[in-house]
C-alpha cells in the first residue's frame, strides 16, 4: 500500500513537471519568435541576415523585387504571427497547431542556411567545424524545430 502511494505521488510529480516543461517550451518559442521577429524591423538585423538570404535558393528571390529591409520586415511579420499563434495555442489547439507548423517551416528554412551560407570554419579544416556565425548561430534551430514538432504533436492529441 505504501509503495503504491509513493508510486502515485511520483507519477503525479512527473506529470506536473512534464506539463510545466511543455508550458515553458511553448512560452520559450513564443518569446524567441516574437523577439527575433521584432528585431527584423531594424536595419541592424536586416543587414545581418542579408548574407543568409542572398545565399539561399529558397529565399534569395525575395531580393529580386523587395529591398533588404522590406524582406526582413516580411520575415519579421511572419515570425511574430507564428509566435502569437503559438501563444493562442494555450487556449485553441487548432490555432496552436497552425503556429507549430509555421514554426517548423521557419526553422527548416533557417536550418537549410547551414548548407547554403558560408558556415564552415576553414581554419579548422572545414566540415564539420562550424563557424560561430552563421554555423553555430543556426545550429540551435534544430532544437527549436524539435520543440515545434512536439507542440504540433500535443495539439493533435488534444480535442
Amino acid at each position: 500500500m505504501e509503495q503504491e502511494v509513493t508510486q502515485n505521488t511520483s507519477k503525479s510529480s512527473c506529470n506536473y513537471i512534464e506539463c510545466l516543461g511543455i508550458i515553458l517550451l511553448r512560452l520559450s518559442l513564443v518569446i524567441v519568435l516574437c523577439w527575433i521577429g521584432a528585431m527584423k524591423f531594424t536595419g541592424y538585423e536586416a543587414n545581418a541576415i542579408q548574407g543568409l538570404i542572398s545565399s539561399s535558393p529558397i529565399m534569395n528571390w525575395l531580393y529580386d523585387f523587395l529591398s533588404v529591409q522590406m524582406t526582413s520586415n516580411i520575415i519579421g511579420v511572419i515570425e511574430i504571427i507564428t509566435g502569437l499563434l503559438l501563444l493562442i495555442g494555450f487556449k485553441c489547439n487548432k490555432v496552436g497547431a497552425l503556429g507549430a507548423i509555421l514554426a517548423m517551416i521557419t526553422f527548416i528554412i533557417t536550418i537549410s542556411f547551414i548548407m547554403t551560407a558560408p558556415g564552415w570554419e576553414s581554419s579548422l579544416g572545414g566540415f564539420p567545424a562550424l563557424s560561430v556565425t552563421p554555423g553555430q548561430f543556426i545550429l540551435k534551430d534544430i532544437v527549436l524545430f524539435s520543440a515545434a514538432v512536439l507542440l504540433l504533436g500535443r495539439a493533435c492529441k488534444k480535442k
